[in-house]
């Protein structure tokens, strides 16, 4: 099925159906904008930040929504206007992260803002990594140039190496520290990931020159070195224009983005081994949300990427041999992060249904006893511990270490003389208009079935109670 009709005898593709096709990729604008406007309207009261999450909350919802897309590209589709599409996005990530250096050049370390980072910034330098992704898949010099800096942005320049000529040449198999095991968690994953992708990046550029010495004048064309000394160079004169606060908050957008990244690269091939030379379609996960293809560039596609690396993201194909994932993007990071368990039962479900990994006709005995072993594997006595715990208890002692933590850091931040008993109960209203808020959402949604409605009134007790307690206590 096409993207759009042709009629008999017509050729090419109408003005009007390129204008529709590329307002529909518009949406990919919409988690950078929200970054960029909490920044560009910061620094902001504690109780005003998280109306920012809201944006994300959607984008959430329209992720799982049942609108799904499968139709196939139009070949005569121009590549300029997505082009121009994607230089758009790159100026969005440079434009956040001087933003970022501004606002908290003047905001304090112990704040919500900072908190917000995490998500909202978080969210948007990820996205960035997609973006990124799109420029250093192309042809020409410079356009793999301004991936690598977009990269750079999240202190992650070294993927341009071992994601073109490691990731692609070894995807699927055991050699690919990229390819998520069958039975991996995602914690297991990303901490043995972001330490083997580095050390493969490096081997490769060390082989690419002759292994030379560090005293050796071609050990300083490494690619990896270059994109080390940008992306530090960049954090240090933040640093230095900035602050040391701007600087924690790039290293934390910095992180998140990499959380973000490998919990993309977890389920695109999770449990996935590859049983031919050549890379199939049957060797990536697909979705089919029209979110996750209109909002994140193509990337729900990743089964014709891998087929054919160089095609652009508007051009990308659905494979209708590829196992599906149980939703789009944006439901997939929450569930493999924070409900890996179940994200494993639907994965496999899938798999046996296409019959593929472990459950292929032509899989080795040893893959479900690797499965096995991968989940036996015993946490570290400390995590074992807080494991056995109830979710309340968690919970709980969770809240009280932070808001300890956090009313400690703010007091020696801050350095304004109010008492430590003062500030406390300070932090103690906020955490507690919080939970009003939280509280609303929970009882409207017993009675309510619009969640928009729900949201909207805990937003609206938050912002009450907020200007109440500003006027009290602060």
């Amino acid at each position: 099925m096409s993207e759009v009709a042709i009629a008999p005898g017509e050729s090419g593709i109408s003005l009007g159906e390129v204008a529709r096709i590329w307002l529909r990729h518009l949406v990919s604008v919409f988690i950078p904008l929200n970054a960029l406007i909490f920044l560009w309207t910061g620094p902001h009261s504690w109780y005003v930040a998280p109306l920012f999450f809201i944006p994300i909350g959607i984008a959430y919802a329209l992720d799982g929504g049942v609108r799904s897309e499968r139709r196939q590209p139009h070949k005569d589709l121009p590549a300029w206007p997505f082009d121009t599409l994607v230089y758009l996005l790159a100026g969005l990530q440079f434009w956040t992260i001087l933003e970022l250096a501004r606002v908290f050049s003047v905001q304090a370390f112990f704040s919500i803002d900072m908190l917000t980072v995490f998500i909202v910034v978080g969210a948007s330098s990820g996205f960035s990594i997609i973006t990124a992704h799109e420029l250093i898949h192309r042809k020409l010099r410079w356009q793999q140039g301004l991936g690598r800096l977009l990269l750079c942005t999240v202190l992650n320049e070294h993927f341009y190496t071992e994601h073109l000529r490691g990731h692609h040449v070894r995807v699927g198999t055991p050699e690919d520290p990229a390819t998520a095991r069958f039975g991996e968690s995602y914690e297991g994953f990303y901490w043995r990931t972001i330490r083997e992708q580095f050390a493969h990046a490096w081997r490769l550029e060390l082989d690419r020159l002759g292994n030379p010495r560090w005293t050796d004048r071609r050990f300083w064309l490494n690619r990896v070195v270059h994109g080390q000394a940008i992306g530090w160079g960049l954090a240090l004169a933040i640093l230095l224009w900035a602050g040391p606060v701007a600087f924690a908050a790039f290293l934390l957008q910095a992180f998140s983005a990499s959380r973000l990244l490998e919990a993309v690269n977890y389920f695109e091939h999770w449990g996935l081994r590859r049983r031919a030379r050549r890379v199939r379609p049957v060797d990536s996960w697909d979705t089919h949300s029209w979110f996750t293809y209109y909002g994140l560039t193509g990337l729900s596609r990743h089964a014709d990427h891998h087929a054919e690396p160089a095609r652009p993201f508007q051009q990308l194909r659905v494979m209708d041999d590829a196992p599906v994932l149980p939703g789009g993007y944006v439901r997939m990071v929450d569930l493999a992060t924070g409900r890996n368990a179940e994200f494993q039962r639907a994965a496999v479900e899938e798999l046996k249904r296409k019959q593929l990994g472990p459950f292929a006709e032509d899989a080795a005995p040893d893959e479900l006893a690797t499965s096995a072993e991968a989940q036996a594997a015993k946490p570290h006595p400390v995590l074992r511990a807080w494991s056995q715990l109830s979710i309340p208890v968690r919970r709980t002692l969770a809240l009280a270490v932070a808001l300890v933590a956090f009313t400690l850091g703010a007091q020696w931040e801050a350095a304004d003389g109010r008492s430590l008993a003062a500030a406390f109960g300070a932090h103690l209203w906020i955490l507690a208009v919080f939970a009003a808020a939280l509280v609303c959402h929970a009882q409207l949604a017993k009675r309510i079935p619009h969640e928009g409605v729900c949201w909207a009134a805990a937003f609206a007790v938050l912002i009450g109670l907020g200007r109440f307690g500003d006027a009290l206590l602060f």
